[in-house]
């Protein structure tokens, strides 16, 4: 499965678009790590535990849009875009989403 985020993929033409494919995860801060970004706040720094926890959620997303994609038997996701909101206090969701194709 190819993943981009561009329109076309390089040395390959797009027969099909299928569809539009999405994958979200919802993340909630833990206690424990929020008391460790907060000394990280004090003594400044980048607050990895929080870094970690995006990363997760992104890799979440991402790998529940492939799913989908693969379920309609797409060859490629072109034009994947990560979006990120929060839906209540110290709870985020990443969405990420793009268009599957099958290629020639």
């Amino acid at each position: 499965m190819i993943i981009t985020n561009t329109e076309n993929i390089p040395g390959r033409e797009i027969e099909q678009l299928l569809d539009l494919v999405r994958g979200n995860t919802i993340r909630a801060r833990h206690i424990g790590k929020d008391i460790m970004a907060g000394m990280r706040n004090i003594v400044g720094g980048e607050v990895k535990e929080y870094t970690e926890m995006i990363s997760e959620a992104r890799e979440e997303a991402l790998n529940r849009m492939i799913k989908e994609a693969e379920i309609l038997g797409a060859d490629a996701v072109i034009n994947v875009r990560f979006t990120t909101s929060q839906v209540m206090g110290g709870a985020a969701e990443i969405l990420a989403y793009g268009t599957a194709v099958k290629l020639k």
